[in-house]
C-alpha cells in the first residue's frame, strides 16, 4: 500500500523506534482486558484494537493515522522490531496484529509463530511488499489469517482488519488462486515449509557443523540454533539431525541455497 493511500501525516523515521502507544483514541478506562474479558467482535460498537509491526516507521505511522481515523479501529501500538512487537501484543492484547515479512534483518514469520502459540486470540495478518508464493504459504501455515501486499488500497486494509477481527480469512482471490495447487502438495515435499534460516541451518548440518559452529557462522546464539533445529526436525518429521539431513537429501531440499 502506497503511503499516499494512508494519509500524508508522517514522522521522520529517526523520530520513532521500538514500540509506541497509539497516542489516539482509547477505549473506556483504558484497562487491559484478559482473553476472557474481551467483548465479542461482532457486537455493535465494538472497537477493533490493532498493533502494527513494521520497521518502515514512516509507513507504520501513516497507516496508524489512517486506520485510527476509522471509528471502529484503534491502533494501540506500533513496533519497529520483533521483540518490541511481541511485547506490544502481550501488553495491549490487540484483536489484530499487522506484521511485515522482513522487520530489519529479522523474519516476521518468527513473530507470527510465537504469537500464534502464545496469543491465539490475536488474529495475525501479514502486510508486506513480498509477493512470492512460498512466503505467502509459509505465512498462512505459521498462523496468519490473512496476507496483504502494501500496495493494496487503504479500503482493502481496513476491510481486512475488520474481517480478521471477526475470524475470517483474508487472502486476495488472485493470490489464493495461485496457491491452491501448492496447498494440495504433501508438506514434506515442499521446501517452503522451512524458513530461509532453517534451510541455511540444514545445509550447515549437512556439512557436519555442530550447533556452536552454526551459531558462530550465522552470528546467532546456540539456543537460537537449537530452536531452529527443533523446528526443522518437527517440520520434516525427523527424530534426529541425521534423519533430518537424510530426509532433506531425499526430497531435494539440500543444495537449494548453494
Amino acid at each position: 500500500m502506497h503511503t499516499a493511500a494512508v494519509g500524508s501525516s508522517q514522522r521522520s523515521e529517526d523520530e520513532r523506534a521500538g514500540s509506541t502507544g497509539s497516542g489516539g483514541r482509547r477505549q473506556g478506562t483504558g484497562a487491559i482486558t484478559t482473553d476472557h474479558e474481551q467483548p465479542e467482535l461482532d457486537t455493535p460498537g465494538t472497537v477493533v484494537r490493532v498493533v502494527i509491526v513494521d520497521d518502515h516507521v514512516s509507513f507504520a505511522e501513516a497507516l496508524r493515522v489512517a486506520l485510527g481515523s476509522e471509528a471502529d479501529i484503534d491502533v494501540v501500538a506500533t513496533a519497529a522490531t520483533l521483540r518490541s512487537g511481541e511485547h506490544a501484543v502481550h501488553e495491549h492484547r490487540p484483536d489484530v496484529a499487522l506484521v511485515d515479512h522482513r522487520v530489519g534483518d529479522e523474519d516476521g514469520l518468527e513473530l507470527v509463530r510465537a504469537l500464534h502459540e502464545s496469543r491465539p486470540r490475536t488474529r495475525l495478518v501479514m502486510l508486506t511488499a513480498t509477493t512470492d508464493d512460498s512466503t505467502i504459504l509459509r505465512a498462512l501455515e505459521a498462523g496468519c489469517v490473512g496476507y496483504l501486499v502494501k500496495d493494496a488500497p487503504l479500503e482493502a486494509v481496513v476491510d481486512a482488519v475488520r474481517a480478521a477481527a471477526r475470524g475470517d480469512a483474508v487472502v486476495p482471490p488472485a493470490l489464493l488462486s495461485r496457491l491452491l495447487p501448492r496447498l494440495r502438495d504433501p508438506p514434506q515435499r515442499r521446501s517452503d515449509v522451512l524458513t530461509e534460516r532453517e534451510l541455511a541451518i540444514l545445509d550447515l548440518l549437512d556439512q557436519g557443523r555442530s550447533n556452536a559452529a552454526i551459531a558462530a557462522e550465522l552470528t546467532i546464539s546456540v539456543n537460537t540454533v537449537r530452536n531452529h533445529v527443533q523446528n526443522v526436525l518437527t517440520k520434516l518429521g525427523a527424530h534426529s539431525k541425521l534423519e533430518a539431513v537424510a530426509r532433506a537429501r531425499s526430497s531435494g531440499l539440500l543444495g537449494q541455497r548453494r
